[in-house]
């Protein structure tokens, strides 16, 4: 089995279209073992509950942010070792230093390809075959 049959990964952002591009693009890649979130404290219970290999979150979600999102993963033993790539409009110097702090894993910027968004997964859990 390739990897891209067996990575399981999660979808977090508030926005209904912007989650639909994200996951279409990795349906696109061959990865159908995508589940989504519309909100990264859901998102945090569900993962300590049953850890995803990879995470796609965006950064300016309501209540809880991208980055608080990674940083609640990384504190938890059980998912202090999840892949975590944030997707952002805006990846100003300031919070790529803060996500590098926390463990973030990669960065995309929005609007993205599926080719750049697939380079970024790449980087993180290796060729996807």
């Amino acid at each position: 089995m390739s990897l891209k049959e067996t990575l399981k990964v999660m979808v977090v952002d508030d926005m209904t279209v912007s989650r639909g591009l994200v996951t279409q693009a990795l349906n696109e890649m061959g990865v159908w073992n995508v589940d989504a979130e519309t909100s990264a404290r859901t998102a945090l219970t569900r993962l300590a509950a049953n850890p995803v290999h990879l995470v796609l979150s965006d950064y300016n979600m309501p209540g809880m942010d991208g980055l608080q999102l990674l940083e609640g993963l990384r504190t938890n033993r059980s998912t202090s070792r999840i892949g975590f790539i944030l997707v952002t409009g805006t990846p100003t110097p300031e919070l790529i230093d803060q996500g590098r702090r926390l463990g973030l894993n990669n960065m995309v910027k929005k609007p993205f390809t599926t080719a750049s968004l697939k380079q970024s997964i790449e980087a993180v859990v290796g060729r996807l075959g």
